[in-house]
């Protein structure tokens, strides 16, 4: 099993930028996909990112393309959520998620990360 450990939440005003990042241990960082979701409060847990083992290939839910950027380093077993122009409504607790194929679900990931808040002010 691999343990994540986010940080890098806080508050931000719209139009700023947060970089989240998840440091990964207890299993070969190499081999397993990386993903990021979010939930706001009221809602399900959503896919917003997530990169291959590789690193080179990289999806994005559309409401985050061209403002979001995921990204790995496989020297530091770190996966990173760079995010820009901001907006209230990207305002959630975004969880750190590794699996060795990964998907857009929820289901797809088998270990997940404690959630760091990200609240974007208007």
């Amino acid at each position: 099993q691999v343990q994540l450990v986010e940080s890098g939440g806080g508050l931000v005003q719209a139009g700023g930028s947060l970089r989240l990042t998840c440091a990964a241990s207890g299993r070969t960082f190499r081999n397993y996909a990386m993903g990021w979701f979010r939930q706001a409060p009221g809602k399900e847990r959503a896919f917003v990112a997530a990169i291959s083992w590789s690193g080179n290939s990289k999806d994005y839910v559309d409401s985050v393309k061209g403002r979001f950027t995921i990204a790995r380093d496989m020297a530091k077993n770190t996966a990173y959520l760079q995010m820009n122009s901001l907006k209230p409504h990207d305002t959630a607790v975004y969880y750190c998620a590794s699996d060795f194929k990964g998907g857009e679900y929820v289901h797809s990931w088998d270990s997940w990360g404690q959630g760091p808040q990200v609240t974007v002010a208007s």
